[in-house]
């Protein structure tokens, strides 16, 4: 019965995405916050991100000025020429990547700057964090791509 819940997870994702908003708005805070480290633990044993990999080939994550110093440095590239090479400002005035999936994913789903990599990729999928409350909409988006959030999302309902 437990492995039932990530069969078929995009669709019932989807199919979930109203009970989740619900979900999010009327959570108990703090009774979340308590219960998600467990819940994230145990999506993370659970799930292979090396199988999926649809962060790095469906989004891209904000590259702040840190992030681009530490992975110029990393490339040995001059920061301009990094954002000049992969990177663009987004309508929020973010910096993002100019192309999908990510230009240092490889073939094998491994990160060729993982030890550089940018602060929300080393913080994603925020299943362990109150980004998951404070920030709905991406909790949403993020649970139609990431089989992680859609897990802890439907094990917070289940608990209630």
């Amino acid at each position: 019965m437990e492995e039932d819940i990530l069969h078929n997870w995009e669709k019932k994702s989807t199919d979930h995405q109203k009970q989740y908003k619900q979900f999010l708005n009327r959570a108990d805070k703090n009774k979340v916050l308590k219960v998600l480290p467990g819940l994230h633990e145990e999506a993370v044993a659970k799930i292979d991100c090396l199988q999926c990999a649809n962060c790095c080939k469906s989004y891209s994550p904000r590259f702040k000025t840190p992030d681009i110093k530490r992975i110029a440095k990393y490339l040995k590239m001059k920061e301009g020429d990094l954002i000049n090479t992969y990177l663009y400002v987004d309508s929020e005035g973010d910096y993002v990547l100019r192309s999908k999936p990510c230009p240092f994913l490889g073939a094998d789903n491994y990160c060729s700057i993982y030890e550089a990599r940018p602060s929300d990729c080393r913080r994603f999928p925020y299943t362990d964090e109150d980004v998951l409350l404070k920030r709905q909409p991406l909790t949403l988006k993020n649970s139609g791509f990431c089989p992680i959030v859609y897990y802890v999302l439907e094990k917070l309902i289940a608990v209630k």
